[in-house]
This record gives structure tokens, C-alpha cells and sequence, in this order.
């Protein structure tokens, strides 16, 4: 029994197309099989207005803290978000648990399909045994005191098994160069393999000045939770330069949020590490920082750019048609069928994922998002929605 879908437009993977005169032809397993001519498709065809795109692929989120949803002011800045994160992480497990679920949810109807998630705990396994979206569990380490890297890392490795145990792929990230020890660092990419491999990267100026010339607020921020820097050295190089003789290490990696990389910063990880992604989290930066990250620099550089919400601590919807209705509002002339290949294409690949999702190509089982609502110009304006449809 076929599925037959025809719209107004369709987004392919690689551009959009205006066309009413074509169907989408899908198997009774939702894979994708051709498109074809309406005179050739034949009867019991679904028609929607609007574009049917591929499903959204995610790239970053921490769905374990969902439930600091509306908890955590807008605008507080970095350094008091993660300030009020530690404090507000633990409470009540089925509280917990009954936020992921509905976050989880939020995601599936909108119309995301994959989702590269980084996790701390366990807390995420019930919900994402369920399959109903593909995950990659970016287990996330961190800790500045050298003599804990071993012990750090056989933890990480105890999450990681569990969730692959359970036919969720998962590997051993770094959380950002500022919280990872150089002994830790050296131990994490024995285990880089063939994961892909995510890290937050210069989410501050600070981020920058503690490496260059260890100066800042973070000295601060290190002295209030009692870590001794007594064995870090300033390197005077960006954050992201002095860690990438490790993270080049990375069989493909998602560099996130980005807000003070420098030209010379994206040339230097282009040349050594060719399968790097970008990953840009709009609505994060406006809710903590009411910034925009550097899209344009990105964009100017050719990089692989994926998108993601980031979490219910840091957002207002996990939603993907909001993350691209933020960009089109800051940068009207970046064309949508750009945003949705960073939605959609450039994520499936960036979670090694891009075998069955990301495009509509035979064989594959994208999962179908309707848009509806667009302008004339195909913009999304405050109307435009998007849902699962397949």
C-alpha cells in the first residue's frame, strides 16, 4: 500500500521546488521510492498546501533538562545561566522524567525526526528506548582537576554502553575547552573512534581571554567552586585553537553556539578537521545573551552550518521552524531553502546519520515535515506552523 503526498512546494534536500503537478510516493514502511508526475501517480493521493519538507534533524539539545522549562530568567548571561543550571539540576525523577516525555513530544509533532542530544545522566534512556526519534547521545565530560580525568572518564563509559545497549548510538564528548583538563582531554580521544564528536565552543569573550592570557571572569567562576588553576597555562591562542591538537582527533565533530569565533578560528579548523559542522542555536543566544551568533562569518567561510534549540533551560519551544523564523528575522536575505539544507541534509550528516534521513532519495525513511503558512516570498512569518506528517 503506497503513500501518495502532493503539495504546493517541496523541499528535496538540496532546493525547494514549485510545483503542483508532482507527488511524493512513499511504501507502506515510509520509505521514500520516486516522485513522479500527477498523471502518473494514479488515485488515493494526499494533498496538503504548503511544502512538504524532509523531517528536521536537531543537532543540539539537552533533553535531560527539560524540566527547567521557564525556570531560568531570559537575558541572566552565561555565567549565571550555568551558575542557576548547577542549582536547579536535581529534582524529583518523575518529575524529570514526565518533562522529557513532553519535550520529546513537542519535538515529534513539530516535525524533528533526529536529535543529537548531550547527556550527563541516564535520565533520557526510558524515553529514547521508545524510538519514536533517532538520538545521538553525546555523553558530555567535564572537569579541571587532572588527577580526576581517569574516573571521569570510566563513568562517561558506563553511560555510553548503557545507552548503546539499548540501540542508541552515544560516544564521549568534551563539554567546552574551559572545563576540560589537558589529562582528561588526552584520555577522551582514545575513544573518538568513528563518532562524531560535539563540543560548546566560545559561547564568551571571557571563553577567549582566559586561554589567551588567563584572564577574566571565568578566574572567578573557578575560584567559586574551589578548582585550582595552578597547572593551566595561558596559550595565547583562541579557546578552539589551543584544544584542536585533541578535538582535530575527531572522526566528524559539531562545533556549538560559536557567538566569538574568528575567521581565523573557522580556517583553522577547516584545515584540520574537513568534516566539521557548525552548529547555531538562535533562540539559546537570544535568551541568555540577546545575541545573535556570527551566521554571516560562518556563511562567508563556506562551513557545513547544522541548527538546534538547545534546551527548555535556554529556549521557549524546542521547536526548528523557530530557530530558522529567528535567523529570517535577524537576516531576511539568507533564502529558506538554505535554512531548511542546515535543517535537514547538513544534520542528518553532521549525526552520521544521512543514510536514511535528511533528503527525500530512494531508499531512505526521512520522515515527512509540512510548513504551512509561508509568505509570497517564502518567508516564515508569525502564522507560518510546521507538523509531522509522516
Amino acid at each position: 500500500m503506497y503513500k501518495k503526498l502532493k503539495a504546493t512546494q517541496y523541499f528535496l534536500g538540496n532546493q525547494i521546488q514549485d510545483s503542483e503537478d508532482k507527488v511524493l510516493i512513499f511504501n507502506e514502511n515510509d520509505t521514500f521510492i520516486e516522485c513522479v508526475d500527477l498523471k502518473e501517480a494514479g488515485a488515493d493521493i494526499q494533498e496538503y498546501e504548503g511544502l512538504l519538507s524532509p523531517g528536521f534533524v536537531n543537532a543540539h539539545c539537552h533533553l535531560e533538562l527539560s524540566h527547567l522549562k521557564n525556570v531560568i530568567p531570559a537575558h541572566t548571561g552565561l555565567q549565571e545561566f550555568v551558575k542557576q543550571i548547577v542549582a536547579l539540576r536535581k529534582v524529583d525523577e518523575h518529575v524529570i522524567a514526565d518533562a522529557i516525555e513532553k519535550a520529546e513530544d513537542e519535538m515529534f509533532q513539530n516535525g524533528i525526526v533526529a536529535v543529537g542530544d548531550i547527556c550527563n545522566t541516564l535520565d533520557t534512556l526510558d524515553q529514547k528506548i521508545k524510538h519514536r526519534i533517532a538520538y545521538y547521545s553525546f555523553v558530555e565530560l567535564y572537569d579541571l582537576d587532572p588527577t580526576r580525568a581517569h574516573d571521569k572518564i570510566i563513568a562517561g563509559l558506563a553511560i555510553q554502553n548503557t545507552f548503546q545497549e539499548n540501540c542508541i548510538r552515544a560516544s564521549l564528548v568534551p563539554h567546552a575547552p574551559y572545563s576540560v583538563s589537558y589529562n582528561l582531554w588526552k584520555l577522551l580521544t582514545e575513544h573518538f573512534e568513528s563518532h562524531t564528536i560535539t563540543m560548546h565552543n566560545q559561547e564568551t569573550k571571557d571563553e577567549n581571554d582566559f586561554f589567551q592570557t588567563k584572564t577574566g571572569s571565568f578566574l572567578g567562576m573557578y575560584e567559586r567552586t574551589k578548582v585550582s588553576l595552578d597547572f593551566f597555562e595561558a596559550t595565547g591562542l583562541s579557546s578552539v585553537r589551543s584544544v584542536l591538537p585533541y578535538f582535530k582527533n575527531a572522526h566528524r565533530s559539531i562545533l556549538v553556539h560559536n557567538s566569538f569565533t574568528s575567521v581565523e578560528d573557522i580556517q583553522a579548523v577547516q584545515k584540520e578537521m574537513p568534516n566539521s559542522f557548525w552548529c547555531i542555536c538562535a533562540n539559546a543566544n537570544q535568551y541568555i545573551e540577546q545575541t545573535m551568533p556570527p551566521i554571516e562569518l560562518l556563511r562567508s567561510q563556506k562551513v557545513n552550518i547544522v541548527m538546534g534549540t538547545d534546551s527548555y533551560a535556554s529556549n521557549w519551544s524546542l521547536n526548528m521552524l523557530d530557530e530558522i523564523r529567528t535567523i529570517q528575522n535577524h537576516l531576511p536575505q539568507i533564502p529558506l531553502e538554505e535554512l531548511l539544507g542546515w535543517a535537514t541534509i547538513n544534520g542528518a550528516k553532521a549525526l552520521q546519520m544521512d543514510k536514511g534521513l535528511g533528503s527525500f532519495e530512494k531508499g531512505k525513511k526521512p520522515g515527512i515535515v509540512l510548513i504551512e503558512g509561508l509568505s509570497k516570498e517564502n518567508k516564515i512569518i508569525e502564522s507560518t506552523s510546521s507538523r509531522r506528517i509522516i
